[in-house]
């Protein structure tokens, strides 16, 4: 099968070309509406909403997860559920956003809601499935669906250890022989996606350490605990004595993102607070991590003589892309957009729950390229000011579109 050209498809139907303008249209309309009413984990109550709406319009049957947001909705099953083996294709998107302030001064659909915004792309990868599902459900009514679809809109990916464990309770994987999802990439330009074998993200974990002397004057450091010296102590040593005990190929990184001890100059403190994060490449040092590290905060601190209280907050292991569903996808933007569409990528230190659902079957992840081409200023995740450029929308749509198809050619 060439898939450098128009894929024959059963019905006589062909790989679908461009959307129609008017759902183009409404996509870009949904994000836009998504965009300015961002909603935190396990909080996406409107979101939940807005989409249950849309796909019972088309006439499907969407059910919310048992968490009360989210929701899974299958497309070419009749009945309520489909029971006929893992042979389904799920498309998956995450459907909350962020605590942090929208700071695009003159952005039409910026954030209505203080200190929130959708800057890591969750809204468009939400509306990538919506709009693909929209896109099979008309292909289904007209005979052209090969095989069934589930679309998984997840709550709670930025809330550790992520919502996809809680869409998994919820029976989101039963029956599902294959997962594919995207994530924004603002280092691609818009109309292509970066794809590789292997692992595409890192292993995060959460560190919350408590240090406890004490205290006294800083004039006879030599009578208690100096804390704020031992606190310093942990932040340098214990990366650089954990450095040590893994292979460095396995790429495990602590970095702090918070230090807090003391009130006055002149007096030892009695507490002090760490918090940071614990990010892997490799797999298997990510599974030996938390033993690994919090012999090293022990032993730091055992040795400044401060009593240490640690939380090690289990995250996500790395996005391992599995080569069968990767290649689906390469086939995919190939058949829609030709060769030059795909580029490489590289395995990123970012985490991504998307993880979890690897853990129970195969599955890939495609960066989706948002930024204008051309465009110099690359707006970063994570950031205030993120955006993209929404004909990423449309090539999102295309790419899960053609995937379902290619995939029910297998």
């Amino acid at each position: 099968m060439s898939l450098e050209s128009e894929v024959d498809l059963p019905g006589g139907a062909v790989l679908p070309g461009a959307l129609p303008d008017a759902l183009r249209a409404e996509l870009i309309a949904f994000r836009r509406d998504m965009h300015m009413h961002p909603e935190l984990g396990n909080q996406e109550f409107r979101t939940t909403a807005a989409i249950k709406e849309r796909l019972e319009r088309a006439g499907l049957k969407p059910r919310v997860l048992a968490v009360g947001t989210g929701l899974v909705c299958d497309i070419g099953v009749e009945g309520e559920q489909w029971d006929g083996g893992p042979s389904m294709l799920a498309l998956r998107a995450d459907i909350d956003g962020l605590p942090i302030p929208d700071t695009k001064t003159e952005c039409p659909y910026r954030s209505t809601v203080p200190d929130r915004a959708h800057a890591c792309g969750h809204d468009v990868h939400t509306t990538v499935v919506l709009g693909a599902g929209l896109v099979l459900a008309e292909l289904h009514r007209q005979g052209a669906l090969p095989r069934p679809v589930r679309l998984i809109f997840q709550p709670a990916e930025e809330v550790l250890p992520g919502g996809a464990a809680d869409a998994i309770k919820s029976g989101a994987l039963e029956g599902v022989g294959a997962i594919i999802a995207v994530h924004c990439d603002p280092r691609v330009d818009a109309g292509k996606i970066g794809l590789s074998e292997g692992p595409i993200t890192s292993a995060c974990d959460r560190l919350e350490i408590g240090l406890d002397g004490p205290g006294g004057h800083t004039a006879r450091p030599h009578l208690t605990t100096d804390l704020v010296t031992a606190a310093a102590r942990v932040v340098t040593d214990v990366p650089a004595l954990v450095g040590r005990r893994f292979d460095s190929r396995s790429g495990l990184a602590i970095t702090w993102g918070r230090v807090e001890s003391g009130h006055a100059p002149n007096v030892i403190p009695q507490h002090a607070e760490l918090s940071g994060t614990v990010r892997c490449l490799d797999l298997e040092a990510w599974r030996q991590a938390p033993d690994v590290v919090v012999a090293a905060i022990d032993e730091v601190a055992n040795l400044h003589r401060a009593k240490s209280e640690i939380n090690y907050v289990r995250g996500v292991p790395p996005v391992v892309n599995e080569p069968g569903v990767t290649e689906l996808l390469r086939e995919a933007m190939i058949a829609r957009r030709g060769v030059e569409s795909v580029e490489g990528t590289e395995q990123s230190l970012g985490g991504e729950d998307f993880s979890w659902y690897l853990e129970h079957v195969p599955g890939a992840m495609a960066r989706l390229g948002v930024r204008t081409p051309g465009e110099r200023h690359v707006r970063d995740l994570h950031q205030g000011d993120f955006d993209v450029d929404e004909s990423a929308i449309t090539v999102g749509v295309e790419l899960f579109t053609a995937a379902a198809l290619v995939n029910g050619l297998r």
